[in-house]
């Protein structure tokens, strides 16, 4: 008996997108959703949850301003946990600041995006060697 196998199955990578404005993420699910499975947090503890999961994401687009934890400081727990420390993260912020851009990379960041989102550099950027 010859098995025949499902060459269209391959696990999509997975993005966490983490912004607390609901039409921000059902913008980003809606720009990632085909070539991605996404998960989304709503804010820095929560992405700190989800990464810290039995499933971490491949990659993290993370917001800067939000209630509660901000994105600078979700960013530093994730790369001081060995855990989570792999997990590229990709800042994706309405804070256009130089200063803001370099703390950002600064705390470890791989890249830093400015909003509003343009979908050509954000698939430029969403698709580096991580997946």
């Amino acid at each position: 008996m010859e098995l025949e196998m499902d060459l269209d199955f391959v696990k999509k990578p997975t993005v966490l997108v983490v912004d607390d404005t609901p039409d921000n993420l059902a913008l980003m699910s809606g720009l990632l959703r085909k070539d991605y499975r996404v998960k989304v947090a709503t804010n820095g503890q929560q992405a700190i949850n989800v990464a810290t999961s039995g499933e971490p994401p491949d990659l993290i687009l993370l917001d800067i301003m939000m209630p509660g934890m901000d994105g600078y400081t979700a960013c530093a727990i994730l790369k001081a946990d060995p855990r989570t420390r792999p997990i590229p993260i990709i800042f994706l912020t309405a804070k256009t600041e130089v200063e803001d851009e370099t703390r950002g990379l600064e705390l470890g960041a791989v890249d830093y995006l400015t909003k509003p989102v343009r979908p050509p550099l954000l698939w430029r950027e969403s698709k580096p060697t991580w997946h």
